[in-house]
């Protein structure tokens, strides 16, 4: 995932704002949208579903994605409204909402509802005058909740040379690479327009309805011997039957807290070419030395002989679905074994776990769980609070585009999050240009704050040694933390 920014650090100069939501006759044709026989994906089930947990219990929920850049010269307002209808009507997971239907077993089922035709959903302009950075940013987290057809909103804030073009979306319909197909369609939709061009020419969009009806007939046929379901069914195993935990304390899981960023560089543009050939020369890519890394930290804190951890990574097959927008994500589960070897074994392990683990991305662990009940095997649960979660993104490498990416912080591109309850560690490490950083969302509480400050600077100094050329065997004892 290409690095978020906690909603409460976007500031800003004052704008003159302007938003786009639904027209009234666009609102009613949705809600008289027929039930469809699309399934919801297992990723949207789980989402919806945890929302509504959330709202029962009185807690907010991060939920929003929120890409934001800048654009030069006054918005043309016209042509910013066409470049956004066009663009909904061209992604189908913004044609369905969501509602809870009572099932024949007494759970509840998540039921869509679909647009027969896209052309009825009309965005339309409402100016709003000026705004000042805790103004916008209110308005922008009131996008509505993913019980509403409307979870999605666009705006503008315009300032005297030029203006910042924002999309809140609700994760129901979205992933990280939103950005790409958003970036890519409505900027250069929007510069041919206001240039006086011709709308551009896109190739057809893939289809997440396909996605989700293609995935949920694969995971019917699964069983719990299926290799694919056997692979998670070991990986929970070897942690007691649920997901791995976070080395250090979270503070109280009981006490609900709101969650918080954390962004460190771990190394510069040079450290990260050393690190590299380091990993290379070990027979692995970047990404096995990111695992590596995070093994050996843990081990440094446990003692532990093995470290488990969950990737996220694209579910996308198709180039047509590398610019859909939709949640095409899935979770690989690592097991690295880390006693007495050295960076280069460690690291080699962990690549060959995610390499074989691919597979597993396919496989929710919603419907593991489901299995498992179903088969009455009561050593399977759920997870817990403190379950970490390690990506790596280099924004120059597929499926991120270089030219792409470039454009992307040339025009001061970020994308923000909301910040709900938290009781996971969620570790982003993006390579770029510059170097190598990592965001850590984490309960927002004095113990957790400082127990991911100490794993983060373990790990900082473990990139830092690899990157000097001292890749010592890994024991249970601590190594120096980094100094600046």
């Amino acid at each position: 995932m290409v690095a978020l920014t906690a909603i409460h650090d976007w500031v800003d100069a004052p704008g003159t704002v302007v938003s786009w939501s639904p027209s009234p006759a666009c609102l009613k044709k949705v809600q008289d949208a027929p039930v469809s026989d699309v399934p919801a994906s297992y990723q949207q089930s789980q989402h919806i579903r945890s929302y509504r947990n959330h709202t029962a219990n009185g807690l907010e929920m991060a939920r929003l994605l929120i890409p934001a850049w800048n654009m030069p010269g006054k918005c043309d307002v016209r042509a910013m409204t066409f470049v956004i209808n066009a663009y909904l009507r061209r992604h189908d997971t913004y044609h369905s909402w969501f509602e809870f239907s009572a099932g024949a077993n007494g759970v509840d089922q998540v039921v869509r509802h679909t647009v027969e035709n896209p052309n009825d959903i009309q965005f339309v302009a409402t100016k709003h005058g000026e705004m000042n950075s805790a103004q916008w940013k209110k308005h922008v987290l009131d996008t509505p909740s993913p019980l509403e057809w409307d979870c999605f909103r666009f705006g503008v804030i315009q300032r005297a040379a030029h203006f910042t073009f924002y999309v809140s979306v609700d994760h129901l319909h979205a992933d990280a690479m939103l950005m790409m197909a958003l970036f890519v369609e409505m900027h250069m939709n929007y510069e041919a327009l206001a240039g006086g061009g011709a709308p551009l020419r896109l190739p057809d969009a893939g289809s997440y309805h396909d996605y989700c009806v293609r995935q949920h007939g694969y995971t019917e046929q699964l069983t719990m011997d299926s290799p694919d379901v056997r692979g998670w069914l070991d990986f929970l195993e070897n942690n007691g039957g649920t997901m791995p935990t976070f080395p250090l304390p979270l503070g109280d899981p009981s006490v609900h807290c709101s969650g918080d960023l954390l962004t460190v560089q771990l190394m510069d543009d040079h450290e990260s070419d050393r690190f590299e050939s380091a990993c290379t020369a070990a027979g692995v890519r970047f990404i096995g030395g990111v695992f590596a890394a995070a093994a050996i930290a843990h081990r440094q804190l446990t003692g532990d002989d093995d470290y488990y951890v969950i990737t996220p990574t694209t579910t996308r097959s198709t180039p047509a679905e590398f610019m859909t927008t939709g949640w095409f994500t899935g979770v690989v589960p690592l097991s690295v074994p880390v006693a007495a070897r050295n960076f280069a074994e460690v690291a080699r392990a962990a690549q060959e776990s995610f390499d074989s683990g691919m597979p597993l991305a396919n496989v929710p662990i919603e419907r593991v769980y489901e299995l498992a009940e179903s088969e009455s095997t009561p050593r399977i649960r759920p997870a817990g609070p403190g379950v970490p979660m390690l990506s790596y993104l280099d924004v120059g490498l597929p499926p991120l585009n270089p030219v792409i990416m470039s454009q992307w912080y040339a025009q001061n591109g970020h994308i923000y999050t909301d910040l709900g309850a938290a009781n996971q560690v969620g570790m982003w490490v993006n390579r770029r240009t510059e170097g190598t950083i990592i965001t850590v969302a984490y309960p927002d509480n004095p113990i957790a704050r400082e127990s991911v400050a100490e794993f983060v600077e373990l790990m900082k100094c473990i990139y830092l040694r690899v990157a000097d050329g001292r890749s010592e065997l890994v024991s249970s004892s601590r190594l120096p933390v980094a100094t600046a």
